[in-house]
């Protein structure tokens, strides 16, 4: 009989391995407290006494994978006092077209203010519920009021925001690129329309919003160039993009951003953040010349 085959792994082989499975267990508890940080972000500024940091984060929970922790959040800042953070709140309901958005929907179409409840009847509608058909009937037959004077003309031209051809055609383009709709994913259309509607946003963020799904091997550099802008607005558009390009080997680019002085910046990339770490993916549209 022969002799037992002799270990292949010498001592040092084995410390090696030793060394390797400890390396990947601090990378992922490192992971794991960064994803608490951004959560930790995004659950406080949906709580923030500024409206406008509200807002910014229901726009950032776009980009978040669908989860009862999320439609909780967002059900609660349905009852927002501020109307831009509810309008702000059923967009980001609409992104995710999951199912378990639509009872939350529904609460929104009694909203008090007409333009809150007119715009989650259009979300109902475009997912093909009967209450979104009957409210925009109701609409087209002068039963109701699609705005009113909660509003200064200034603030409903900004939340219909895309009232100049330019931009009209921006956010058509940023929508028509968008992803092949996956329930339970978020298009990130309400991020992008939150970026867009600021009057302060630039060419350049608007840009790389039209051409996020590109598959063009040179949208790395705009995108890794851009995390790091002056403006906000293109740093936003860049985590925005990271997300749902999506660029996974840019995710460890946005922890910076989690320290950035513009809360949109902070909350998109703690947004990114998260749905990189959950492995979220989804199909990109056909856009552009391929990868391969």
């Amino acid at each position: 009989m022969s002799a037992p085959a002799e270990r292949s792994s010498s001592p040092w082989a084995f410390g090696q391995v030793m060394a390797l499975g400890v390396t990947l267990a601090l990378g992922q508890s490192h992971a794991s407290d960064v994803t608490q940080r951004c959560w930790g972000l995004l659950d406080g500024a949906a709580q923030d006494r500024n409206p406008d940091i509200r807002k910014d984060a229901a726009e950032a929970l776009s980009l978040v994978p669908t989860s009862n922790r999320v439609l909780q959040r967002l059900a609660s800042m349905l009852s927002d006092h501020d109307v831009a953070v509810r309008i702000a709140t059923v967009s980001t309901l609409g992104d995710f077209r999951d199912g378990r958005a639509v009872p939350f929907l529904k609460k929104a179409v009694s909203d008090p203010v007409p333009e809150v409840d007119f715009a989650a009847a259009k979300v109902l509608y475009h997912l093909r519920d009967p209450e979104g058909v009957r409210f925009l009937l109701a609409v087209a037959a002068g039963e109701s009021k699609g705005s009113s004077s909660y509003l200064s003309t200034e603030e409903r031209n900004a939340l219909r925001m895309l009232h100049t051809p330019t931009k009209l055609f921006m956010f058509a383009a940023v929508e028509a690129v968008s992803f092949v709709p996956v329930p339970g994913l978020g298009v990130g259309i309400s991020s992008a329309q939150g970026i867009l509607s600021n009057p302060e946003s630039s060419a350049r963020a608007s840009a790389l919003l039209l051409i996020a799904r590109s598959r063009d091997p040179a949208l790395d550099g705009s995108v890794e160039s851009a995390l790091s802008a002056k403006e906000w607005s293109e740093r936003a558009a860049a985590a925005h993009v990271v997300a749902t390009h999506p660029f996974p080997a840019f995710r460890q680019k946005l922890v910076p951003l989690l320290d950035d002085k513009k809360g949109a910046v902070r909350l998109r990339a703690a947004a990114a953040y998260i749905r990189l770490q959950s492995g979220a993916q989804a199909q990109p549209a056909a856009v552009g010349p391929s990868r391969r």
